[in-house]
């Protein structure tokens, strides 16, 4: 067999697109060639798969290798396709078997001794494959780095297979023994929401209140304006002490978006998002212009000195 296709999944924003990684071995002077629109750090695969699969002690063919990440016209970045990539190698050179391949999405970066190192957005790729396959049957299992797992079974429902090691990927298929493959890592149970600072800590400001309560009713968006020291900061922090619990989507796309970033607050992740920038950042520090909350929909409070 000299060609392997596999599944992953490229980041677009808080989408996660599927992107298909196709690996084709072919007669000719050996090379290695990614093509399907890769920015440098996926260019960069080429160098850490071949160190990897070398220390670990597989094969690396001297053949021409060809990487096709597609869609072609789909930006592909960061080193989450290093995983895939190198398995499509060992499937293709017929080292590893390749029948159940397609039962799994990949997604993981390699450092040169084949271990697997964390990646940004599991959680948003994990929301991605269920609801894809939410109206297709069982959705695919989704392999990845086992720093990741925690926050990838934030989602029930979703079949996270944590790796530590190309090794322990390739020994998931290769043994007949069900107790030596991966194991499913179990959904996060749900946890306590951290209390917010308390609304009724505040003595007078009756018109801001009286506002703030309103725009919580109604779902509405709501801009502080005055000088320093009149009470915005303090009015904005026990602002999501009244409004109501996230829901548990609410919670999961509030999460996926510090995935985006590299890091969720596995103990916070179900409490509103506040964030609290200093009168003098300037407006490209700013994301979306000031603290942010969501509310029953979406509702942000912006405040401005």
């Amino acid at each position: 067999m000299s060609l392997a296709v596999l599944r992953s999944r490229a980041l677009a924003g808080m989408s996660a697109p599927p992107v298909t990684v196709e690996v084709h071995l072919a007669n000719g002077l050996p090379a290695f060639t990614i093509v399907g629109l890769p920015e440098a750090e996926v260019k960069e695969a080429r160098d850490r798969v071949r160190a990897a699969l070398q220390n670990a002690r597989f094969e690396f063919p001297a053949r021409r290798i060809t990487v096709n990440l597609a869609p072609a016209d789909l930006p592909k970045e960061s080193g989450r396709f290093d995983l895939p990539i190198a398995l499509g190698i060992l499937a293709a050179s017929e080292q590893i078997p390749a029948d159940r391949l397609d039962d799994h999405e990949y997604a993981g970066e390699l450092s040169l001794s084949g271990q697997l190192l964390p990646i940004r957005g599991a959680l948003a790729m994990t929301c991605a494959i269920q609801r894809e396959h939410q109206d297709h049957g069982q959705p695919r299992s989704f392999i990845l780095p086992a720093a990741n797992a925690d926050e990838a079974a934030l989602l029930p429902e979703a079949h996270i297979l944590p790796a530590r090691s190309l090794l322990e990927v390739c020994s998931h298929f290769s043994t007949r023994d069900p107790a030596a493959r991966l194991q499913r890592h179990p959904p996060r149970s749900a946890v306590d929401v951290p209390a917010y600072p308390d609304f009724s800590d505040i003595k007078g400001q009756l018109q801001a209140r009286r506002a703030m309560e309103v725009a919580a009713a109604g779902q509405h968006s709501i801009l502080l304006v005055g000088p320093p020291g009149a009470g915005k900061s303090m009015l904005a922090t026990r602002f999501p002490g009244i409004l109501p619990p996230m829901t548990l989507e609410e919670a999961l796309e509030s999460a996926a978006v510090q995935s985006l970033s590299g890091s969720v607050d596995m103990d916070r992740w179900r409490q509103r998002p506040y964030r609290a920038p200093h009168h003098t950042a300037s407006a490209v520090a700013l994301v979306g212009g000031g603290c942010h909350f969501h509310a029953l929909g979406r509702l942000n409070t912006n405040k401005r000195d």
